[in-house]
């Protein structure tokens, strides 16, 4: 067994991203200090530094720490799905909410929004690892399905964004003014209701039977 200071030491980095992406979310990047950060883990900011040179890569770990395993699990639910696209798309939106909308880590999307301009590399760096491959990963999920004529031919760009919006939406909202910020709306009645909006709309409409001779 390892000492007691060993284990610590080796949980600290772990501590340092949790205390970073609460500091984050409540209060924003720019005004988020470095000591903060060490004080909320219990370390001296020496400490902070021996894992990270500065807040942008702070920054930068939360975030692949956090946000990028869900899109991993994302990408991997769409690879080995076997079934019907439509319940593939229902996995994945439940799953992301599951994954990150129950998650602290929802509130980065805001922070992102709100802080892009000011931050362009930050933002540079969110785009490239985490909406590219989300992004990418919906629509791979779609033109699977029309492939497979389970959903009908629709413009992939587009509906990507329509199918992307909504959860984006509810994180927002969670994290601001809205209706899941004071708790009037239950986030999967919410997915559940697009989806069967979204559904009803893409999948192919069924034969209709011949008229029955008299």
């Amino acid at each position: 067994m390892k000492p007691r200071w060993e284990r610590r030491k080796d949980a600290r980095p772990q501590e340092l991203l949790a205390a970073a992406l609460d500091l984050f979310v409540e209060r924003g990047f720019a005004t988020t200090r470095l000591e903060d950060v060490a004080k909320r883990a219990g370390v001296s900011k020496g400490t902070l530094y021996l894992y990270f040179t500065n807040k942008e890569e702070l920054f930068k770990a939360v975030v692949r720490n956090s946000v990028v395993p869900a899109i991993d699990a994302t990408e991997a639910d769409i690879a080995g799905f076997e079934g019907h696209s439509a319940d593939l798309l229902r996995r994945v939106m439940h799953g992301w909410w599951d994954r990150m909308g129950e998650s602290n880590a929802s509130g980065i999307i805001k922070l992102v929004m709100a802080e892009a301009k000011n931050f362009p590399d930050l933002a540079c760096f969110y785009q490239e690892e985490v909406i590219v491959r989300g992004t990418r990963a919906i629509a791979v999920m779609l033109e699977r399905a029309v492939a497979k004529g389970e959903f009908r031919n629709v413009d992939i760009n587009v509906m990507t964004q329509v199918l992307i919006a909504p959860v984006l939406m509810l994180m927002t909202w969670k994290h601001s003014i809205g209706p899941c910020a004071h708790e009037q709306l239950d986030p999967a009645a919410f997915i559940d209701s697009f989806l069967d909006m979204a559904l009803n709309g893409l999948l192919p409409p069924q034969p209709v039977p011949p008229a029955v001779q008299p």
